[in-house]
């Protein structure tokens, strides 16, 4: 049990039986900026900018990014870690999966339900996720995220999270088409 903002949380690693409140948590976000990136010869940069009206962004239930892996209990490696609220309700998860080729914890999804975002939940999850990277021996934690998630950019900057990449073309042929991929990490210590 952890105790943020005056709430209780459990946290414990997903189970089969799980699938259904993951897949049913609401990941959408709104914002009143978002970061445009500017791309020169020699590199590029990014620019927070105000949108009016806010912009709002439903992720599609059926897009996938075509793995298979259900980090079930079976793969190790691959886990999703969840915080449930006092009452049992899903508050948030975070799947990883760990790479030992390169020693890289990769963040392949992280949500928190609406009523429980600002309360420190994507905090706590994402130090399940470092205090996993570190039982693996990882060497850094690494995540995308796209230009237009503000909120999140933000929230991973004050976790010690850097840009290291951007990907123009990631999201070229998905309902994402336009956005730009951001590639942060940080060192495990």
């Amino acid at each position: 049990m952890t105790t943020v903002d005056d709430t209780t949380y459990a946290l414990r690693t997903a189970r089969p039986e799980d699938a259904e409140a993951i897949e049913a948590l609401d990941g959408s976000f709104t914002t009143s900026t978002v970061f445009r990136v500017e791309i020169a010869e020699n590199g590029f940069t990014l620019r927070e900018t105000p949108v009016d009206p806010p912009l709002t962004k439903v992720f599609p239930e059926d897009e996938s990014d075509g793995d298979d892996e259900d980090g079930g209990p079976e793969d190790q490696d691959s886990p999703t870690f969840l915080a449930l609220g006092a009452d049992g309700s899903l508050a948030g998860f975070v799947s990883v999966s760990y790479a030992p080729w390169n020693r890289r914890l990769t963040i392949e999804d992280i949500e928190v339900a609406p009523g429980h975002r600002g309360r420190g939940v994507g905090r706590m999850l994402m130090a399940r996720a470092e205090e996993f990277a570190r039982e693996r021996g990882a060497g850094q934690v690494w995540l995308e995220v796209t230009n237009i998630n503000a909120p999140a950019i933000h929230a991973y900057r004050r976790m010690g999270f850097s840009l290291c990449g951007l990907d123009t073309s990631l999201y070229e042929f998905t309902s994402s088409a336009g956005e730009h991929a951001l590639y942060m990490s940080k060192p495990c210590s």
